[in-house]
């Protein structure tokens, strides 16, 4: 048979052959197009030059083929043969990739066969697979790219604007000069100091980061630093100009020695991107605000972390120091702006929160803050541009809500304006008009002293609510801004009237107490309050919260006394201990777990309220139980005219119940007569040679009285010493007095005792008044003690007094003198710093409070003074359970603004 024939008889055949010709035709995968995309997606993520899993990178060809433990993983022409394959079809181990993560389809892994049947060919520049990106070629959209950042240069003569890849410098509003493309996204744009070079930010997610820097007047590139392995966000030179910061996705903080752009250190600390960064104005420190809900503050020169400000409640995208150094500001996705004090400065401390606004109703994206550090504005996609003062962050001016979000904010050098980049494209020039004062910053005073008599007064009636739902109306006439005393006899008579005590109009309309402007908003933790006690009121973020703010709990308004203290506590609120006070007239009730409440600013009735987008609550002048506790159940109100007329009181149960026999009640109306009373506890001490006992001095306050009551302490017997006069400080219930015998003092006789006398004196309506309290009853001399205890400063040498400053810490030390006592000493726990000023605590007391351990006679201890700490003097001692109750002689603490 010829060969022809035999062709002819197996024509069958030829499909194949057609199609193996065809094959040969088709030409071999792009390294570049086809194969690098499918190693990046299901390889790269483990094996790169980094972290090199199993020894083995294929982040460039010539990493892939000198392969891992197991030797070139491909082998040429070869694909069955090849290890690389044999992996990914589980023919040998490990099979990659792993079970738990996506598989390569079957498209792509036929796709690698070709490529390696191919002879596995490369590319014409063999680079790095996580710098490049295979992009679709898309038309651009119409409408005009997003502006993502702003800068004005220092001298206001240039300004730079990023859109997507590009930077546009300006001069006024014409484009003086376009930047060359970037390589992706411009996240950040900055002038340097001197405004000759611009610094640019940009980067592909999920590949590379890269800072370039250009020259202003030109556009040529100086600079150009890369190793980021995500995009960067921002990249910020130096002051001084001698380093450049670098920040982005990847979570690493670097710095680049300039201007050679040498990469000295790599700094690794947030564990989320970092989405700004700042510098000090001295160049020694950074801050960096990053998606983990954390602020951290780095040295420089050796990347130290000096401090982490985690109170943020969400993630942190801006941040910036203010001008002075003095503060460092941040804001984000929990809609606040965040103003601490920067105290950190070359070695690590705890940096005092000042300020925490809630400043929009949805999360700030941009802020700028002015030359002078006067003003700060920030955006946030509520769409709306706000202007603050700084640094108390009083709200100064509200821009109309805009087209879009504003992500770009750069302050003009002069501070007259301000340039705001929006994401439908457009740059704007936005002027300020000059701030006004904000209007009705100052609390309404609790209660105000009377005037002149009013019409009608005093008057007392008696009634009965003889109905259920019943109402006894009672008029009275008042002057314009006159004080009247409203008070309710029924429980403390046995009557069943749970009394409710208003104040109406002429027209029987309820009068406006004050309005009350929520600025933080929170919500209560861990378990619910009952109806009385004050202390353990555990709040969500309550460090954005400060002492004597107002707390509102659904319709109850409480005062915040003192800072949760150690890991398992909450506020105290006022008075600090026993059952609560309440503010405004306002009733204690029990709380449920998760009840939201709110940090409040009390406004006079009337006042225009900025809305910040958290509620508003308006209290009338009425009052359910007496909120000082001295009537019980019964109601009392301190009722300011504010108008010149005739009111109503209307006296209710506030159960809607009524008797004809049952339901009394006796109502009076008359001028306050504010006062107060003292009582001392702690009479008739025992007091050991050389130590102290301690005396609790006791305020009851009358009806609006809130001023200091001085309590002196005189006639005391030879060898005895007291440390009064002590005060009891403005709106404070309390004071603590420390008697010590001298060591050879002897015991007083009956004589000596009653020689003694307490005194206190306070000015009430601008007249002094001085009442005698009494005695301290029996002073005794007690049995040596086992334990003295003497409070040091931090070093020898020192004063014995100390000076401290609002927002400060200070050290101390305590010693004791132990005479046949071996034990623990414990010196309490969040009471452990007797008489200090309201504001001022000791702070370092952990779980088991402030002690000194067996076999030890010596320890330091700290005490830090809160922002509210009113100037003054005052003395404080330690006090010791063991022994029986041994009292330190009492130091002088100064506070000083």
């Amino acid at each position: 048979m010829s060969r022809r024939l035999h062709f002819l008889k197996n024509w069958n055949c030829l499909p194949w052959l057609l199609c193996l010709a065809s094959a040969a035709a088709e030409p071999a995968p792009s390294y570049n197009q086809d194969v690098a995309p499918v190693f990046r997606a299901y390889c790269a993520g483990c094996h790169n030059d980094k972290d090199r899993e199993g020894d083995f990178s294929l982040e460039t060809l010539a990493a892939l083929r000198k392969g891992g433990d197991k030797g070139d993983p491909v082998k040429p022409g070869d694909a069955d043969a090849s290890h690389l394959i044999r992996q990914i079809e589980k023919k040998a181990k490990p099979a990659m990739p792993p079970a738990d993560e996506p598989q390569v389809p079957a498209a792509e892994l036929a796709m690698l066969k070709r490529w390696i049947a191919a002879g596995a060919p490369g590319p014409e520049k063999d680079e790095s697979i996580l710098s490049t990106l295979v992009v679709p070629n898309l038309p651009a959209a119409a409408s005009t790219a997003p502006v993502t950042s702003v800068a004005i240069s220092p001298d206001g003569s240039h300004s730079a604007a990023a859109r997507g890849r590009r930077v546009e410098v300006r001069t006024g509003d014409a484009v003086v000069l376009q930047l060359p493309p970037l390589k992706g996204k411009v996240n950040s744009v900055h002038f340097s100091p001197h405004g000759n070079r611009l610094v640019v930010a940009s980067g592909i997610p999920g590949l590379s980061g890269t800072a370039t820097i250009f020259a202003t007047a030109t556009g040529a590139v100086l600079n150009e630093l890369t190793g980021a392995r995500d995009t960067l966000y921002d990249a910020e030179l130096s002051p001084d100009g001698a380093w450049l910061a670098t920040a982005g996705y990847d979570r690493v903080l670097r710095l680049w020695k300039m201007p050679e752009g040498t990469l000295t250190r790599e700094i690794k600390g947030h564990n989320g991107a970092i989405f700004d960064l700042a510098w000090h104005p001295d160049s020694q420190v950074l801050a960096t605000a990053s998606a983990d809900f954390t602020v951290k503050l780095w040295r420089a020169g050796d990347g130290l972390r000096l401090d982490t400000l985690n109170q943020p409640l969400a993630e942190q995208t801006a941040v910036t120091f203010t001008p002075d150094g003095q503060h460092v500001i941040s804001a984000g996705a929990d809609k606040r702006i965040h103003l601490w004090k920067f105290i950190s400065r070359d070695r690590p401390a705890l940096n005092p929160l000042l300020e925490a606004r809630f400043a929009h109703e949805a999360p700030v994206s941009a802020l700028s803050l002015s030359a002078d550090g006067r003003l700060l504005v920030t955006s946030a996609d509520d769409r709306v541009i706000k202007v603050w003062s700084v640094p108390g962050l009083v709200e100064q001016l509200a821009f109309p809500p805009r087209a879009d979000i504003t992500p770009a904010l750069a302050f003009s050098p002069d501070a007259s304006g301000f340039l705001a980049g929006g994401m439908d494209g457009t740059l704007t020039r936005l002027s300020l008009a000059p701030p006004a004062a904000p209007a009705h910053t100052t609390p309404p005073p609790a209660a105000a002293a009377a005037t002149t008599g009013g019409t009608g007064l005093p008057i007392t009636v008696e009634g009965a609510i003889s109905r259920p739902g019943e109402a006894g109306l009672h008029r009275f006439s008042a002057k314009a801004g006159q004080t009247v005393f409203l008070e309710v006899n029924a429980a403390r008579a046995k009557s069943s009237l749970d009394s409710r005590l208003e104040v109406l109009d002429a027209a029987s309309k309820p009068v406006a107490q004050v309005v009350l402007q929520a600025v933080r908003d929170s919500w209560l933790t861990f378990r619910g309050k009952d109806a009385a006690t004050s202390d353990d009121f555990r709040v969500q973020n309550w460090r954005e919260m400060e002492l004597d703010e107002y707390l509102y709990c659904n319709g109850e308004v409480v005062k915040l006394w003192i800072y949760p203290r150690g890991p398992d506590s909450g506020f105290r609120v006022y008075p600090g201990r026993g059952n609560r006070f309440t503010f405004f007239h306002t009733s204690p009730h029990a709380h449920p777990l998760g009840e939201p409440c709110y940090i409040v600013k009390p406004l006079p009735p009337g006042t225009p309220v900025v809305p910040n987008g958290l509620p508003v609550f308006h209290l009338n002048s009425e009052n359910d139980d007496d909120p000082s506790l001295q009537a019980g159940r019964d109601s009392v109100l301190l009722f300011t005219a504010p108008a010149t007329g005739d009111y109503q009181a209307r006296v209710t149960d506030v159960r809607g119940f009524g008797g004809e026999k049952d339901f009394h009640y006796t109502l009076s109306i008359r001028l306050p007569q504010p006062g107060f009373t003292i009582a001392l506890d702690g009479l008739g001490p025992k007091v050991s040679p050389g130590s102290g006992k301690e005396i609790t001095v006791k305020a009851t306050r009358r009806e609006g009285f809130e001023g200091p009551i001085r309590v002196d302490v005189n006639g005391l017997p030879a060898g005895f010493t007291s440390s009064g006069p002590v005060t009891i400080e403005p709106g404070q219930n309390e004071a603590l007095l420390v008697l010590n015998a001298s060591p050879d003092a002897a015991a007083p006789d009956d004589a000596a005792d009653k020689a003694v006398a307490v005194t206190a004196t306070a000015t009430i309506n601008g007249a002094e008044t001085t009442q005698p309290v009494g005695t301290l009853g029996d002073i005794q001399l007690g049995p040596p003690a086992k334990v003295l205890v003497e409070i040091l400063p931090e070093r020898d040498g020192q004063p014995a007094a100390f000076t401290i400053h609002p927002g400060e810490t200070i050290t101390a030390r305590v010693r004791v003198q132990r005479k046949d006592f071996a034990g623990r000493i414990e010196f309490g726990t969040d009471d452990c710093g007797r008489n200090l000023p309201h504001g001022v605590y000791v702070d370092n007391i952990g779980l088991n409070g402030l002690l000194i351990v067996e076999g030890q006679s010596e320890r330091t201890f700290t005490i830090t003074a809160s922002p509210i700490a009113a100037e003054g003097q005052r003395p404080f001692h330690l006090r010791t359970t063991a022994d029986g109750i041994q009292a330190s002689s009492a130091v002088i603490l100064r506070v000083e603004k």
